[in-house]
């Protein structure tokens, strides 16, 4: 019998980091791997806070190639379900993309926090990249403990968020957050450089640069167990 292997998304819902800095998903961090994943057969659900279509970051949009490329995920984004409908299904992994939305919502999210102390008690799959990992800062694991602590991973740094002309305007550094929680944190030695980092059930990557690798190791994990 061929049992389908699965992985839910989990997208954000917020489309404003700040009165003027409107924000969302950041598509390439969602596409290549949502492209990587079904190509490999794996079956995916979509899912954010709020359910229905998942904002974009303006910066984002994607060209007339892209749409063309990667429509099935553009598809799939227009008709997120919500956490809520999904917390207490069992997923191989669940996979978390960036865009300066998680620090907004994702990073606050009681339903994906238990979500996700279900999925690592189980030893299954958690990846996310670039300010995905926001979603994972203020997580616990089943016995409480910080779900970052101890953990070697990744995700956008100080630098790059000083580059990208908003450390003023997050609401936390994610590279001092994830620190703060307990993460062994490392990075690339030059910003915006493609960075994995995968240790145990836990896979991050570094910023947008790294979606491509990380869908490798995303889908390697998935289809050879």
């Amino acid at each position: 019998m061929v049992v389908m292997t699965n992985a839910l998304f989990v997208t954000t819902s917020c489309d404003a980091l700040a009165p003027d800095h409107p924000t969302g998903l950041w598509l390439e961090e969602f596409a290549v791997p949502y492209m990587a994943a079904i190509d490999a057969g794996i079956d995916i659900t979509v899912a954010s806070p709020r359910g229905g279509a998942v904002p974009l970051d303006p910066k984002t949009e994607p060209n007339d190639k892209q749409r063309k490329e990667w429509a099935p995920a553009l598809e799939s984004l227009r008709h997120s379900v919500t956490l809520e409908s999904v917390k207490d299904q069992a997923f191989d992994a669940v996979f978390i993309p960036g865009g300066h939305g998680p620090m907004m919502d994702l990073a606050h999210d009681a339903t994906l926090h238990e979500l996700l102390a279900r999925q690592d008690a189980a030893g299954r799959l958690i990846a996310a990249v670039c300010h995905g990992p926001a979603a994972l800062v203020n997580a616990k694991r089943a016995d409480g403990a910080p779900f970052l602590k101890g953990r070697r991973a990744t995700g956008f740094t100080n630098t790059e968020e000083r580059l990208a002309g908003l450390k003023d305007v997050v609401p936390f550094l994610l590279e001092d957050a994830m620190k703060g929680a307990g993460a062994d944190f490392h990075s690339a030695l030059v910003p915006m450089l493609s960075h994995v980092e995968h240790e145990g059930n836990l896979l991050t990557g570094q910023n947008p640069h790294s979606s491509a690798a990380l869908a490798k190791k995303l889908v390697d994990a998935l289809t050879k167990r």
